[in-house]
């Protein structure tokens, strides 16, 4: 009976020795999820205080709590896109810096945008036409201008001279 309880004392003491082994191995586990991990799918947040602000910059109470919450899901083994879809449930696409293309965030986003370009270069293009047409439609050259004549020779041989560097 006494050999039972030394060897049961000796497993629980070696039993409490390998969870004490493994305490170390856990902590330095959730230490290997470093701040540029963090950060590299921080900067892809943002802030909910501030405008406009990823999370990776941002000096917030809240960005630090949400960086930690990143953390957090990086040490159970979260991947970057369940990460971020969590942020967008939780708080709606406006918190990505790069929203989802579906429902109003496509058209207003990306089908938008694309259609004021056509249509920038559509109407571009019939100014450019107009302005070809009328081109062709215009003399080639002007019209002569009449001789004017002052009465005085050397006054009008010098006007003549004049109207002829003009023309060329």
């Amino acid at each position: 009976m006494l050999q039972t309880v030394t060897k049961t004392k000796a497993l629980r003491w070696l039993l409490l020795a390998f969870l004490l082994l493994l305490l170390p191995a856990a902590t330095f586990a959730q230490q290997q999820i470093t701040d540029d991990q963090v950060n590299e799918i921080a900067k892809d947040v943002f802030c909910p205080v501030c405008e406009n602000t990823p999370l990776d910059v941002c000096p917030t109470v809240a960005c630090h709590d949400w960086r930690e919450l990143i953390r957090t899901k990086l040490a159970e083994g979260e991947s970057r896109e369940e990460i971020l879809d969590y942020f967008a449930r939780q708080y709606g696409d406006g918190v990505l810096s790069n929203p989802p293309r579906r429902g109003m965030s496509l058209i207003v986003l990306w089908i938008l945008p694309a259609l004021g370009v056509l249509l920038g270069l559509l109407l571009f293009s019939r100014v450019l036409r107009g302005l070809r047409a009328a081109a062709a439609e215009a003399p080639a050259s002007p019209p002569p201008r009449p001789k004017s004549s002052t009465g005085d020779p050397t006054l009008d041989d010098y006007i003549s001279r004049v109207e002829k560097e003009i023309e060329d």
